[in-house]
């Protein structure tokens, strides 16, 4: 774990959705949402960032009542609690067409999202059923992805194959650099955004939108993509669930997600219950 380099008291929580606010089964309980009303009965904002879409976060905002803007696609699409879209981070068509090639060649499947829709080559593909049951909307079928190259903000490439996606994520990084993210969202997911649509972007947009300073903001997360954030917050809480890699780059590690260790995190860490 890395030092606690800050003693700044905290305005903001920004937690990941998946492996950290919800269950394995998706399941918001009732500790957490009693630990986000107790956050914010305390005075402290509280917002969640996902690499899901803006709508597919619609559950955990219909539980929690959200008053902070909804960061969906690791940052690449904010919207307001009501789903109006505040900005989008379209990636650059070229971006789009390498990443898509880099993916096939590991072998993964690619999906593509614009900021309105999802978009998959296979209804019957790897994990389109269980994403489908995760965002509560359904994917639209499309073989061909040239119609929509000029309107992703998310590709990602989908495969059991743990290695091969990790090794599609490191030939993402090493050869498209900077015109995007390239990040593991979970170990099967491969996310590609546009460069400035990170976690890490998004503690930066909240600290902006809300005159907080970074340090005053604490995060919460568990797989490589919130690494992201840890490093742009003043306090960072990894998962027990997390990898050692990820649970290295935070200051502090709570119980796993089927441990209630969200509201852990929250009562030792934040209210210091």
């Amino acid at each position: 774990m890395k030092p606690l380099s800050s003693s700044a008291p905290i305005s903001l929580v920004l937690a990941d959705v998946d492996g950290t606010l919800v269950t394995h089964d998706k399941v918001l309980t009732e500790r957490a949402k009693d630990a986000v009303r107790r956050v914010r009965e305390r005075g402290i904002r509280f917002a969640i960032t996902s690499g899901r879409p803006p709508r597919g976060m619609k559950m955990v905002n219909d539980a929690l009542h959200l008053d902070t803007p909804i960061a969906g696609f690791n940052g690449g699409v904010f919207t307001q609690p009501d789903g109006t879209v505040i900005s989008s981070r379209i990636l650059a068509r070229e971006a789009v067409e390498k990443a898509i090639e880099i993916m096939r060649r590991h072998q993964l499947t690619a999906w593509l999202y614009t900021p309105d829709e999802w978009y998959i080559p296979d209804a019957a593909g790897p994990h389109v059923a269980r994403e489908t049951w995760t965002v509560k909307f359904d994917a639209k079928v499309q073989p061909d992805f040239t119609p929509f190259l000029d309107q992703a903000v998310k590709i990602v490439g989908v495969s059991d194959d743990l290695a091969a996606v990790a090794a599609g994520e490191a030939e993402c990084r090493e050869v498209l650099r900077s015109s995007v993210s390239a990040a593991r969202s979970q170990p099967y997911y491969l996310d590609v955004t546009h460069p400035e649509a990170t976690k890490g972007g998004v503690v930066a947009y909240l600290s902006h939108l809300f005159q907080i300073p970074a340090e005053q903001i604490a995060t919460l997360g568990d797989m490589p993509n919130d690494v992201l954030m840890f490093e742009k917050s003043g306090l960072s809480i990894a998962m027990g669930n997390a990898s050692a890699e990820v649970q290295a780059q935070a200051n502090f590690v709570t119980a796993s997600y089927e441990e209630e260790g969200f509201a852990k995190a929250i009562d030792q860490f934040i209210l210091k219950t």
